[in-house]
């Protein structure tokens, strides 16, 4: 899936096996493109060689761009691609790569530390990986584990707590420092939990998306449900019986800089839903506006500036900018920065197909139900009847008998 950032004033997006920085502010900086396909192959580390057991080589994936993520400062890129390949990039002043190391698994989410020493890389089989950023050649190190597949981690503005979310519905806080500690868990989703964010300003609140189609908020430290909306009870036009069966997946949740807005995305829903923080009182979350958009979203994020900027499944328009004016979003059409960025994008989104924009993340996570307990009854009913039957013909049947038996004891008259 394609996936969209800010870097500092730098739009990265990863497309296929390359990810793409764009300067948004100075035009005359030159585009930086990193091709996975064309990177270093990662020697099979000492570990992997010692666990293989003589066994069968494993297989080799492609080198396309599962992951990514910035570092606070902006100044640090680190992707993982389906090859099992961990890329750390300095982008200030120039960009270049610093190093390629292996991983484990094939990680589904990655994230830094606010003080920009470890990378933390969560994979398919339920592991958190630390990864040192001061020594960037050292393997990593496991951190902590799930049991089941891990799709979002995220960190405590303080550093003090790793904050993950599995396939099993289950958000879990762990100290850092001691991960086999556990703080506290956030439970209350009903399918696995697909997004994660700390919001801007926000320390001790944690919103989750979730297969589920709802969006919660915590207070973390403590596991404490705070809000919980049903996004489909949020859309502004009804929609149909059978819409109203399925429930719409969060993939996204950003938060702008100045800590007002926050937008939530969902897989293949042509709208993002924004929330604002209400002040007066107790400060809490509440459902501001519905952004109806003229293509599917890809991905969304905020700029420095506090935009929101689109990326869409669309080759004519890759990209919109809306900005918050007069309590609603509107499209910046005009933006030079967008015309910037769009044009350095479009080469580059032309070639990837339609099919690898649009494939969904997390149609297979979805629990599967089987209803075998209707048909057990139809039978059981069956076997019921039957045994009824019998036994009204039981005692037709011993009458028969018996009265043959009568005739058969009479003398005949002579």
């Amino acid at each position: 899936m394609a996936a969209a950032g800010f870097c500092g004033s730098w739009f990265v997006f990863s497309c296929d096996s390359k990810l793409v920085a764009v300067h948004s502010k100075q035009r005359q900086r030159e585009p930086f493109v990193f091709d996975c396909g064309a990177a270093e192959r990662t020697p099979r580390s000492t570990k992997d060689d010692d666990n293989s057991g003589g066994g069968a080589p494993e297989e080799t994936g492609s080198d396309r761009v599962l992951a990514f993520t910035a570092s606070p400062s902006g100044k640090l890129v680190a992707l993982t691609d389906d090859n099992k390949r961990l890329v750390l990039l300095h982008c200030e002043p120039s960009w270049r790569c610093i190093s390629v190391r292996s991983v484990a698994r094939r990680c589904t989410s990655l994230l830094f530390s606010r003080a920009e020493d470890e990378l933390l890389a969560a994979d398919k089989s339920g592991d958190v990986y630390s990864f040192s950023v001061a020594e960037p050649q050292r393997e990593g190190e496991l951190k902590m584990g799930h049991l089941s597949m891990l799709l979002a981690v995220t960190m405590s503005p303080d550093d003090k707590y790793i904050i993950t979310a599995d396939r099993d519905e289950k958000i879990r806080v762990s100290h850092r420092r001691s991960p086999y500690n556990i703080q506290s868990f956030c439970l209350g989703h009903q399918e696995f939990v697909s997004a994660l964010l700390i919001p801007s300003g926000h320390p001790r609140w944690l919103l989750s998306g979730s297969g589920d189609g709802t969006v919660k908020l915590w207070e973390f430290e403590s596991g404490r449900k705070l809000q919980s909306w049903d996004l489909r009870e949020l859309e502004e036009t009804p929609t149909s019986e059978a819409d109203k069966q399925k429930n719409p997946t969060v993939c996204r949740i950003a938060s702008s800089p100045d800590a007002r807005h926050v937008a939530v995305q969902c897989e293949r829903v042509s709208a993002v839903q924004f929330f604002t923080v209400e002040q007066e009182g107790e400060e809490k979350l509440v459902p501001h506006s519905r952004l109806a958009l003229p293509h599917c979203p890809l991905d969304v994020t905020f700029d420095p500036e506090g935009r929101l900027w689109v990326l869409m499944d669309s080759s004519e328009m890759p990209l919109r900018v809306y900005t918050h004016r007069r309590d609603s979003w509107e499209c910046a059409a005009e933006s030079p920065e967008l015309h910037t960025v769009t044009e350095a994008v479009r080469p580059h989104w032309e070639t990837l197909e339609v099919s690898a924009r649009t494939s969904s993340r997390f149609e297979h996570l979805h629990k599967v139900t089987f209803d075998n307990v209707t048909a057990y009854l139809q039978k059981k009913q069956q076997r019921l009847e039957e045994q009824q039957l019998k036994r009204t013909k039981a005692p037709k049947a011993n009458g028969n008998k018996k009265a043959r038996k009568e005739t058969a004891d009479t003398p005949a008259s002579t």
